[in-house]
């Protein structure tokens, strides 16, 4: 189950805006304001009352005479699949005092049985549907709404039918039982403690602050402990009977079907349904308080500075217009430019690591203008004060026309992918955008309709209306900050407060390279030559081999429309670095895609791909480093001469670095806090050996990182090794085989790459009668635990890999039912499997999860027995169905996207055995016995030498015996 105590939906389902928008709105029931001259709302659908942005017609809109709304749509990506979303109007925002936790609780009451299903089943009906729970059966509460989810792939009328009378019961009569409340109160508990410590503190703490006066402030969806321990079964009771109706529901299913057979079925099972009582009213949430404390700072020596600002304004309901939403996108377009200048002096080497500002309207509350700021050390006010001036130069000095028109291209670009990519987008979004859409009471777009609107305002976006915006968004109410510090500084809420109001002179804005464009890389030289093409006869790829030795792997196919997956491995990967000593590996990642390439520092690369679907994203894997992107035909050229070039004549700008290495070092201390995040710093590291390729760098570690030391570690590493292309998308074969000739087929022949001095991993180090032990500095009923097997790797065995993936998913669903279900230890445990393709070691399984220190013991009790059993007795057919039929939907899914068929042939240039890997992936992942599971069991988990890892409370962070 999942918590969102801050969400937000814009109406536009726009994909350039979801990271600036991930605090969603909760808007009220009722619209309070007439309707918008000119607007018959008898002629539109429900979500479009009071609304002036254009039907979305792919969509069925409808109302059940009881009340129930609901919106359905043929959707077949994936192929087979069904998307249900049900959200119910109850958050917990509209609990009472004694209630607190209850929309939460509730949600989790409902998966334990139902009217058509006893306590549990429904999990395992579905998981012999080929649903992953977790993934594919979840829920979430939020201080808005309950939204119940389920994906069921390859379904059929029959597990369709089924699917929909399960959920109805239990959203209808779910069985609220004594018995089943003392049984799901401790899993509920155990998430609170799993996601309490520091982090907690700071949103509790933040929200405080933001939302003093309101019921924001003090309504967060996990509740309270103490209200959580006095709830009965009538009580919870009352709280379904109060919210669960059917005027307060909204159901939404996208799917490889019919819309037909979808509203019979919602009518069948949601038609009926009646609540006797009148509707509920919303509580009041309050206006913000003025007079309430504007400061507020939280000292956690594991944590760096960090500001937080608000400029609040009370939320204000709005019709949701077409005019609304040009004065949002132009406010968004404003926010936009000013990230921009904040990102470049954050790369300059300016006085704060990072700085964003954001707008959001948050819980029907406030309104508000949020600015983020991670200094860079101890002096906050210099990174305060120049954040400050950045914004106080927009709101005081015209932005220049370049660097409107900047973003207008790149709103341009990202919108038109938008309209491109609609046709062929995933149903599971569709039907989350529209919840998002009821969630705040606005409509929802097509992409078209969002590319109109920004069409529409383009030619009025002038640096005065931009000013304007700026100066609306930064002004407010009240203006309130929260400091994350690491360590106590007497008066610092008096000072911060004060710094706040200081007065700031607007700085200008240092000169820019410009008019820079593609023509500005290195030249690449003549193209090359293409040797031999060879038809692999898999799925209509083709491998083709240019002169210089560089192979491509290129399908063409139309899966995901206007879209090209493009992959460049080379070099050896974690391979070229020694397994014995401490290394840079970890700073390619933090720096040297932004190093630039020949002259062009990061600056200069973004301005020639404003307005481009291009990317670079670098990676290091077992056996190659990979840089990666997601581009379009158009632009598949440029992107590749972007690869090419950084090959060819890598820039080495020493500001990236610098910063690569001050955030890394406050980055570090921070995984002290919590044992989650000690799990994330030291996991990979303990199950690889302690290889130190795979270890998180300490401070020691980080200083050696200098510009020089970066140059002289990546710069033959950039020459060496042969270049695998991978071109998977939609695009012409031959215009893309000419494009590889004219860029990376013009690159010099390659050196040779190296190998460090052992390709394999150390072996894991295992239980010699005693865990390894890690201290965290987090809350004392904090811990976690981990058990791990080790394996073996490499792709001689690729069958036996895949079918521990089957063995792993049986133990996880047993240590799930074990140690959550029964006994309510650990709220999400989990058991996975992993198996290096690039390495002939290495792989493990390992169960691992988050607990109370004192439940360790009963942890690796039952996970061993668990093992013992899976090696002594064969399982039954059900069990086994229910592990091998959920992976096998995971993979016919994956299936369908290029990602995936990049992940399982990279590296097939260099190594047949992938291609015959392939050949053989469905029916390793599906054709099985009890027997193989039992023998798999027997040779890997039977009495053998595991590592055992705790992560206690008490301090430190050392990692001891």
């Amino acid at each position: 189950m999942t918590l969102h105590p801050l969400t937000r939906a814009f109406l536009l389902p726009l994909a350039l805006f979801a990271a600036l928008f991930t605090n969603p709105a909760l808007a009220q029931r009722e619209n309070p304001l007439p309707p918008p001259e000119g607007v018959d709302n008898d002629s539109l659908p429900w979500i479009y009352q009071n609304s002036t942005v254009p039907v979305d017609t792919s969509w069925t809109w409808g109302e059940l005479d009881n009340g129930v709304r609901y919106a359905v749509r043929n959707n077949g990506v994936p192929p087979g699949q069904a998307t249900i979303r049900i959200r119910i109007d109850a958050g917990s925002l509209m609990e009472e005092e004694h209630e607190r936790g209850y929309a939460h609780l509730l949600e989790h009451l409902t998966f334990r049985g139902s009217k058509y299903v006893p306590d549990g089943e429904a999990v395992r009906i579905w998981q012999r549907f080929g649903v992953t729970f977790g993934s594919d059966s979840n829920a979430e509460t939020s201080p808005t709404h309950t939204v119940y989810k389920l994906d069921i792939p390859s379904f059929t009328i029959d597990s369709l039918d089924e699917s929909m009378k399960i959920l109805s019961g239990m959203i209808r009569e779910p069985a609220l039982t004594q018995q089943g409340l003392d049984a799901e109160l401790p899993i509920v508990l155990a998430e609170m403690r799993d996601n309490a410590g520091i982090q907690q503190r700071i949103a509790d703490t933040s929200r405080t602050l933001f939302f003093s006066g309101q019921r924001y402030a003090e309504r967060s969806p996990i509740g309270k402990v103490e209200t959580l321990n006095a709830a009965n079964s009538k009580t919870v009771k009352a709280f379904h009977q109060k919210w669960y109706r059917p005027e307060n529901t909204v159901i939404v299913i996208a799917g490889d079907a019919d819309p037909g057979l979808f509203e019979e079925l919602l009518t069948k099972y949601f038609a009926d349904w009646d609540v006797p009582g009148e509707t509920p009213e919303h509580p009041d949430f309050g206006e913000p308080d003025p007079n309430a404390p504007t400061t507020a700072i939280v000292a956690e020596p594991t944590l760096p500075f960090v500001i937080n600002q608000a400029i609040i304004r009370p939320w204000n309901y709005v019709n949701d217009t077409i005019e609304y939403n040009e004065g949002l996108l132009t406010d968004l377009l404003a926010l936009q430019i000013i990230n921009r200048e904040l990102e470049r002096r954050a790369r300059a080497g300016g006085s704060f690591l990072q700085a964003s500002v954001s707008q959001d309207d948050i819980g029907r509350s406030v309104d508000g203008t949020f600015v983020s700021i991670v200094p860079i050390g101890e002096d906050w006010e210099a990174a305060l004060a120049d954040v400050r001036a950045v914004i106080e130069r927009a709101k005081t000095i015209d932005f220049a026309e370049r660097d409107i028109a900047r973003e207008i291209a790149e709103f341009d670009a990202a919108l038109q992918i938008g309209v491109e990519t609609y046709e062929t987008e995933a149903a599971t979004k569709q039907a989350d955008n529209i919840i998002s859409a009821v969630d705040i009471r606005e409509a929802t777009a097509t992409p078209q309709v969002a590319l109109d609107v920004f069409a529409g305002i383009r030619d009025t976006l002038t640096p005065q209306r931009i000013r304007q915006s700026v100066n609306s968004l930064f002004s407010g109410t009240v203006t309130r900050a929260f400091m994350i510090a690491p360590r106590e500084i007497p008066g610092v809420e008096q000072e911060l407060a004060s710094a706040l109001v200081r007065p700031i002179d607007g700085s200008a804005l240092a000169e820019r390279r410009a008019n820079v464009s593609f023509d500005d890389l290195p030249d690449l030289g003549a193209p090359g030559m293409v040797a031999t093409r060879e038809d692999l006869r898999l799925l209509g790829m083709e491998m083709v081999t240019f002169s210089n030795g560089v192979r491509a792997l290129i399908y063409p196919n139309d899966a995901e429309a206007n879209k090209v997956s493009v992959r460049v491995r080379f070099g050896n990967g974690y391979q070229a670095f020694r397994n014995d000593e401490p290394s840079l590996l970890w700073s390619g990642e933090a720096a040297l895609v932004s190093s630039g390439i020949g002259d062009l520092g990061q600056e200069e690369l973004d301005q020639i791909t404003t307005g481009r679907r291009i990317g670079f994203d670098f990676g290091v894997d077992d056996d190659a480093f990979e840089f990666d992107a997601d581009t379009r035909a158009e632009d598949l050229l440029d992107q590749l001469k972007l690869f090419a070039a950084k090959l060819a004549e890598p820039g080495w700008d020493e500001a990236p670095i610098v910063r690569a290495k001050a955030g890394s070092k406050l980055s570090y201390q921070s995984y002290l806090g919590s044992p989650a995040s000690m799990i994330d710093r030291d996991l990979s590291w303990l199950l690889h050996g302690r290889d130190p390729r795979y270890k998180t760098p300490d401070p020691d570690e980080i200083d050696v990182l200098n510009p020089e030391s970066f140059r002289k570690t990546w710069e033959p590493i950039l020459k060496q090794g042969p270049i695998e292309v991978m071109l998977f998308g939609d695009f012409d074969r031959e215009t893309a085989i000419g494009y590889l000739a004219q860029t990376l087929g013009a690159l010099e022949p390659r050196k040779s790459a190296t190998p460090g001095p052992d390709n394999g991993i150390p072996a894991m180090g295992v239980d010699r009668g005693k865990p390894v032990v890690t201290r965290h500095s987090g809350d004392a009923d904090q811990a976690a635990a981990v058990i791990a097997w080790p394996t073996s790797g490499g792709l001689d065995d690729v069958r036996e890999s895949r079918q521990l993936e089957i063995l792993a998913a049986m133990f996880n669903n047993r240590l799930f039912e074990q140690l959550r279900e029964k006994s309510g230890t650990s709220y999400a445990p989990q058991v996975f499997s992993n198996w290096p393709y690039g390495h002939d070691n290495g792989g493990y399984v390992a169960a691992i999860t988050q607990l109370a220190p004192s439940g360790i013991a009963l942890f690796e009790e039952i996970a061993k027995s668990i093992a013992s059993d899976l090696a002594q007795n064969p399982v039954d057919l059900d069990e086994l169905s229910r592990a091998v039929e959920p992976l096998s939907q995971r993979i016919r899914r994956a299936a369908t996207g290029n990602q995936f068929w990049m992940w399982q042939l990279e590296g097939a240039t260099r190594d047949r055995r992938r291609i015959r890997a392939v050949r053989t992936l469905l029916s390793d992942y599906t054709d099985t016995s009890p027997l193989e599971m039992q023998l798999l069991a027997q040779k890997y988990l039977a009495d053998a030498p595991a590592l055992r890892w705790h992560v206690l409370p008490g301090a430190n962070g050392n990692i001891g015996d």
